[in-house]
């Protein structure tokens, strides 16, 4: 069974992958009429889940492709987790990243060690920066979810979530490669076979939903989403798992990821980024029946780049000389 992967990775990555919390609101659960579980990533090292996975496929590699170093591409939470896995097992990583992916992404990533090495915001420029890299320097392709061990990785959070609060109707994570939905699917089917599992992803950046529909990929055309980190498109890998484990998809509007990530804020007082909210927007917008239902969510991550927000609280200062 593929669940056996995920617990293999979970054993790996022991000891090094924090063990996130699972929080409940009392809030929520009244708004929804249901038990809602979140399971918090945005605790996660560097801030997201993808760690989990960079974790898990880094330290697999051989001796040759180590002392190689390891690439990939990533508008931001991949590219942390990658130079940051790197950095403990102390291989060199070359990020290729888009010219506008968040300042506190690239701030974070640059210092954990990694070469960062600029691109246009779409797909054909991420490839082909990254392969030019591949072919002069040798480097190890991590992609951020084209990979089984980092599928296997990221499907630990669900696992953890799973072993803490037991069985689950519902089971809920943001899409946008498919490595996090695929993981989360192959554990909820694995162990929980009749529970659902929906991916979440924005309405405007809808090309996982789109291609399912379709049954073959359709690009993502990397719209100008707030939820930064679900824009690119799925591969062959995930959107076999998708179509295999993943019961249906979610689209949630701008408006109603800005409300969930307030909710998320205000009532639940964690720092959620936007890509990380949208199991929460479909909950709120009552797109899914909640009532009586237990549902797990993956808060995918928390890296958000506060400081316009603080630049407009210190202009309110009044400083007394």
């Amino acid at each position: 069974m593929l669940v056996d992967k995920v617990e293999e990775a979970y054993r790996n990555i022991a000891g090094v992958v924090n063990k996130t919390p699972v929080m409940t609101s009392r809030t929520l659960n009244k708004l929804t009429d249901g038990e809602i579980y979140l399971k918090c990533e945005n605790f996660q090292r560097m801030g997201a889940f993808k760690f989990r996975g960079a974790y898990n496929t880094i330290s697999r590699l051989s001796k040759e492709q180590r002392e190689k170093g390891v690439i990939t591409h990533s508008s931001g939470n991949h590219a942390q987790a990658v130079a940051l896995a790197s950095k403990i097992l102390k291989i060199q990583a070359t990020i290729v990243m888009p010219k506008d992916a968040p300042q506190v992404k690239i701030n974070a990533t640059r210092d954990y060690g990694a070469e960062i090495v600029f691109c246009d915001n779409n797909l054909k420029s991420r490839t082909e920066t990254t392969n030019k890299l591949i072919a002069e320097n040798g480097f190890t392709l991590i992609h951020p979810y084209d990979n089984d061990n980092i599928i296997y990785g990221q499907g630990t959070a669900a696992y953890e979530l799973y072993k803490d609060v037991g069985k689950l109707d519902i089971v809920m994570a943001p899409l946008g490669g498919g490595g996090l939905l695929s993981g989360t699917a192959i554990v909820t089917k694995g162990l929980l076979p009749n529970s659902k599992v929906y991916g979440v992803e924005p309405s405007i950046a809808d090309d996982a939903l789109r291609s399912v529909n379709a049954g073959y990929i359709i690009p993502s055309d990397y719209p100008s989403t707030i939820a930064d980190g679900l824009r690119t498109s799925i591969c062959e890998k995930t959107f076999k798992y998708i179509n295999e484990y993943v019961d249906g998809i979610f689209t949630v509007t701008e408006r109603e990821i800005l409300r969930a990530m307030q909710f998320t804020w205000e009532r639940l007082k964690i720092i959620v980024e936007p890509s990380g909210v949208v199991p929460i927007a479909v909950l709120l917008a009552k797109k899914i029946i909640s009532k009586d239902k237990r549902i797990g969510i993956i808060l995918s991550g928390g890296n958000v780049d506060l400081q316009d927000f603080f630049l407009s609280l210190s202009k309110k200062i009044i400083i007394d000389d």
